[in-house]
């Protein structure tokens, strides 16, 4: 009787898990930002604002962050090495937010805790040994 079973590799190295907590923190904030663009868009349709040049204009750069992280999403999912870049610089970006979040006069603590903690987490993921190899050109690994 033939032998059917698939010749594949002993070992198949999977997604290590801080890719996996990776991929949820960033498509988390990639949903955020999309629930954020689309409230935008409804509220300026329904209420509109006193200047709709404004109104406009912060939609535009809602939606334009939300494809942003979005094409991080699936560039991390496709084992892309440039999206450690991108991600870097999310996250130093939210946590500048979160830092204005808790200083001013409309300072709201939970909004930048909320901002702060998947920043810090993002930042420590993108920047461990475990992604970094995964992220690393197939070509540089085998040599």
């Amino acid at each position: 009787m033939p032998d059917t079973t698939p010749t594949a590799p002993d070992h198949v190295p999977g997604r290590p898990p801080a890719v996996t907590t990776l991929l949820v923190v960033v498509g988390l904030e990639a949903l955020a930002l999309v629930v954020t663009t689309v409230v935008l868009l409804v509220e300026s349709i329904v209420a509109p604002s006193s200047s709709i040049a404004s109104a406009v204009a912060l939609t535009l750069l809602c939606a334009v962050a939300a494809l942003w992280l979005v094409s991080l999403v699936v560039g991390l999912r496709n084992r892309r090495a440039w999206v450690r870049a991108g991600i870097l610089v999310w996250q130093v970006m939210q946590g500048a937010l979160a830092i204005g979040a808790f200083q001013g006069v409309f300072r709201v603590a939970w909004v930048g805790w909320a901002l702060l903690i998947p920043a810090l987490l993002g930042l420590t993921l993108v920047l461990s040994r475990a992604v970094t190899g995964w992220l690393v050109p197939r070509d540089a690994r085998d040599e």
